[in-house]
C-alpha cells in the first residue's frame, strides 16, 4: 500500500474528525462555544427563539435504508433520498413510509466517502421535474439533473443525467456533498478539500468551497468573481446548508482535530482552512465561526432551520444539536438532543409544518448498524 493510501485509509478508520484540541489527550471539550457569548445581535424583525428547547420522534417514517445521504422534500411532502454506495434514489411517502425505487444514477462510482450524496429537487419542478444530485465519478465529483416522470415504471423513473458542473476534486474522503436551492432560486453546493489542503485556499479550484450557480450550472451575477461559481472558500468539508428566516446562509463544516463549525456564509468570505480552525485563530484573517464544537461532540453533516433555530446533525458526535439564533449571532448556548439514541445522524431537512425530518447513518461503515438501521424519523422541535 502506497502512504498517501495508507493515510487515507487511517483516516477512513478514525473518521473525519478525530482527536481534540492540543493538550487533551485526544478528548474534546465538553460544551460547545459561541463565536461572541453575550454580545448577540438581535434581529428586530425575527425575535430570538427560547433559550432551550425540545425534540421528541414523533414517529419513524422509513426503515432498513442502505447508506442513506441526501434527503429531499417533493412538492406534496414526499421524500427523495440517495443511498452513496448503491446510487439509487428512492421515493418515501410521507403517509405510510412505502419506498419506491426511482432509478440509479449512471456514473456514480462509491468509495471511501464519495457514490451518490445530496439531492435537491428544482424550485421550477412543477414546469420541468428536474431532479438535481451531487455524485462522484471515476474522475470527480459532479452536479447533473435528471428528469422525473412517474409514467415510467418504477425504477426507471429518472432520465438521463445532464451534468450542469463537473470538474469539483474527488478523494477518498472531504467530497463535500450537500446541494440546495438558496431563496433567490439559485443552486448552491457544499464540496471538500479531498484532504489536499492546498485547495481550499486555491481559488481557481473547485475543491474546499461553497459554490452558487444558476439551475443551469452557469456563475451567478453577485458571485465574487463574475466569470466563477466559487462564492466562499477556506473550507475543510462543506455537508450542511440552509437559510434562514432572514435568508442569510448558514453552513456546517467538519474540523480536524480541534473544531467543527457553523459559519454564516457571505460571499467572497475566506473561513480559513487550512490557516485556521475555530475561532480566533487566524488573527483577524479569516472569518470566524458562529459556533464551534470539539469534534467528538459533532461531526457536522446536514443542517435545517426551524422554530428560529440552526439545526445540525453529528456523525460522529451521534446527537442533534439546536442552535437558537438571534440574527447573526447564537442567542444561546447550542443544546444536544438524542445523544446516542440512533447513533450517528446524516441529514436533516425542515418539514413544512416547522418540524423535521431527520436521517441515520450506521451503515455508512462507521456506525454500528441496530436492527431496522438507516432510517428516517420525523421529529416536532421548538
Amino acid at each position: 500500500m502506497t502512504p498517501v493510501l495508507a493515510a487515507a485509509s487511517l483516516l477512513l478508520a478514525v473518521g473525519c474528525s478525530t482527536g481534540g484540541p492540543p493538550g487533551t489527550s485526544g478528548s474534546s471539550p465538553a460544551s460547545p462555544v459561541l463565536s461572541s457569548p453575550g454580545e448577540a445581535q438581535v434581529s428586530a424583525s425575527a425575535p430570538a427563539p427560547p433559550a432551550k428547547g425540545s425534540v421528541k420522534v414523533v414517529s419513524t417514517l422509513a426503515t432498513d435504508l442502505e447508506t442513506p445521504w441526501g434527503l429531499a422534500p417533493l412538492p406534496g411532502g414526499d421524500l427523495l433520498v440517495s443511498s452513496r454506495d448503491t446510487g439509487k434514489v428512492f421515493r418515501v411517502a410521507a403517509k405510510d413510509g412505502r419506498k419506491t425505487e426511482l432509478g440509479t444514477v449512471p456514473g456514480v462510482a462509491p468509495g471511501g466517502e464519495g457514490g451518490l450524496l445530496g439531492l435537491a429537487v428544482a424550485p421550477s419542478f412543477g414546469r420541468d421535474h428536474w431532479v438535481y444530485a451531487y455524485f462522484t465519478t471515476e474522475s470527480d465529483n459532479r452536479i447533473a439533473r435528471m428528469n422525473y416522470d412517474e409514467r415510467r415504471p418504477p425504477g426507471k423513473q429518472l432520465g438521463a443525467p445532464d451534468t450542469v458542473l463537473k470538474g469539483i476534486p474527488r478523494g477518498l474522503i472531504h467530497n463535500g456533498g450537500r446541494i440546495a436551492f438558496g431563496p433567490d432560486k439559485m443552486l448552491y453546493a457544499g464540496t471538500g478539500e479531498t484532504g489536499d489542503t492546498g485547495l481550499a485556499q486555491d481559488r481557481k479550484s473547485l475543491g474546499g468551497k461553497i459554490l452558487r450557480m444558476t439551475p443551469d450550472g452557469e456563475p451567478v451575477h453577485g458571485n465574487p468573481d463574475a466569470g466563477s461559481v466559487v462564492y466562499t472558500y477556506g473550507h475543510r468539508n462543506v455537508q450542511g446548508l440552509a437559510w434562514d428566516a432572514e435568508n442569510r446562509l448558514w453552513a456546517a463544516e467538519f474540523g480536524q482535530n480541534t473544531w467543527d463549525e457553523l459559519n454564516l456564509i457571505e460571499p467572497g468570505r475566506n473561513y480559513g482552512w487550512p490557516e485556521a480552525e475555530g475561532k480566533g485563530n487566524g488573527g483577524g484573517r479569516f472569518t470566524d465561526p458562529v459556533a464551534q464544537w470539539g469534534t467528538a461532540d459533532a461531526s457536522p453533516s446536514g443542517i435545517a432551520y426551524a422554530r428560529g433555530s440552526v439545526w445540525m446533525a453529528g456523525l460522529r458526535g451521534e446527537r442533534l444539536w439546536r442552535i437558537p439564533l438571534a440574527g447573526r449571532q447564537a442567542a444561546a448556548e447550542p443544546q444536544a438532543f438524542l445523544q446516542g439514541e440512533y447513533g450517528r445522524l446524516r441529514t436533516v431537512v425542515a418539514a413544512g409544518d416547522g418540524g423535521l425530518w431527520l436521517v441515520t447513518s450506521n451503515t455508512d461503515g462507521r456506525g454500528e448498524p441496530k436492527k431496522g438501521d438507516d432510517r428516517i424519523l420525523r421529529l416536532a422541535v421548538s
